[in-house]
C-alpha cells in the first residue's frame, strides 16, 4: 500500500486532524493523522503535556475517535493513516482493526521525545527497547498496514538494524524523521525494503529532492503542513523528480 503523489503531511499532535487534512489534501497523497494516545500511561502523559500548554488530543474514547476522524476523510483521495502512542497492546490491536475497516495506515509512534512520554515507556523510548517495539509492530500488522515513525540522532540506536527489525516484525512502511543526519535515510534504505517516507526540514526542491536521491520513496512536510506554499512547492518538486526517472527509464 503506498500513495500518489509521493508527499505526506505529518502528524502535529493536537493539530492533525480531519480538517488540517482537507486542507492539506489537493497537495497530498498521504496524511498522518494524531498522535493519539492510546492507554492510561500515554493519555496521563498527554495530560501532563497539555498542563504546560502542549496542544494533544485527548478525546473520552480514543478509538471511537480515531473511527470518527477516519470517516471524515473517507472522501478525500488521500491515504489516510493514524500516528499512535502506546505502551500495551489490547488499545493497539483496536485501532488496527478500526485502520483495517478504513483501508488506513496505523503508524507506531516510537518518534515522540517528550519526557512526560519518553516516562511512561511510549515514543522515543521504544527505539531503544527493540523487543517491545516490534511486538507493537507485530500487533499491529495482524490486522493493518503499519507504519512506524522513529527519529534518527538518538544515541545507542542503529537505526538501520532496527529498521531490519521492524520489517521482520511485520512493518510495512518506515517514518524516519532525519532530523541533522540525513545521509541516514540512505542507510535505513539499504537495510530494508519498507515503503520509506523520510521527513524533516522539507520545504522546497533541494530538500524534497536530497531525501529522494537518497532512497526515500516519499517525503513527508512537518511543521509548514499547514501552508499551501510550502505543500505546493514539495508537490511540484516530487512529482518532477519522479517524472524525470521515468523519461530516462
Amino acid at each position: 500500500m503506498t500513495f500518489t503523489p509521493r508527499v505526506a503531511v505529518a502528524s502535529l499532535s493536537g493539530a492533525a486532524d480531519a480538517a488540517w487534512a482537507r486542507r492539506a489534501a489537493p497537495y497530498v497523497g498521504c496524511a498522518f493523522l494524531g498522535g493519539v494516545s492510546l492507554d492510561g500511561p500515554t493519555r496521563e502523559a498527554a495530560r501532563r503535556l497539555v498542563d504546560r500548554d502542549r496542544s494533544e488530543f485527548l478525546p473520552d474514547d480514543p478509538v471511537a475517535f480515531v473511527g470518527a476522524q477516519l470517516d471524515a476523510v473517507a472522501d478525500l483521495e488521500v491515504r489516510p493513516s493514524v500516528n499512535v502512542r502506546t505502551t500495551t497492546l489490547g488499545p493497539l490491536r483496536q485501532v488496527a482493526r478500526v485502520c483495517a475497516g478504513h483501508d488506513a495506515v496505523l503508524e507506531v509512534n516510537a518518534h515522540c521525545r517528550q519526557a512526560e512520554m519518553r516516562e511512561a515507556g511510549a515514543g522515543e523510548t521504544l527505539l531503544r527497547d527493540t523487543d517491545r517495539l516490534c511486538d507493537q509492530v507485530a500487533a499491529a500488522s495482524e490486522f493493518a498496514t503499519t507504519s512506524v515513525k522513529v527519529r534518527t540522532e538518538v544515541e545507542g540506536v542503529d537505526l538501520p538494524a532496527l529498521a531490519a527489525a521492524l520489517e521482520t516484525a511485520g512493518a510495512d512502511w518506515l517514518h524516519v524523521d532525519a532530523m541533522d543526519s540525513e545521509p541516514v535515510v540512505r542507510e535505513v534504505r539499504e537495510a530494508c525494503d519498507c515503503f520509506l517516507v523520510a521527513n524533516n526540514g522539507v520545504r522546497d526542491r533541494a530538500t524534497a529532492t536530497e531525501y529522494l536521491e537518497y532512497g526515500a520513496d516519499a517525503v513527508s512536510v512537518g511543521r509548514p503542513s499547514d501552508d499551501p506554499v510550502v505543500l505546493r512547492r514539495v508537490r511540484e518538486a516530487v512529482d518532477a523528480w519522479f517524472a524525470d526517472r521515468e523519461v530516462t527509464a
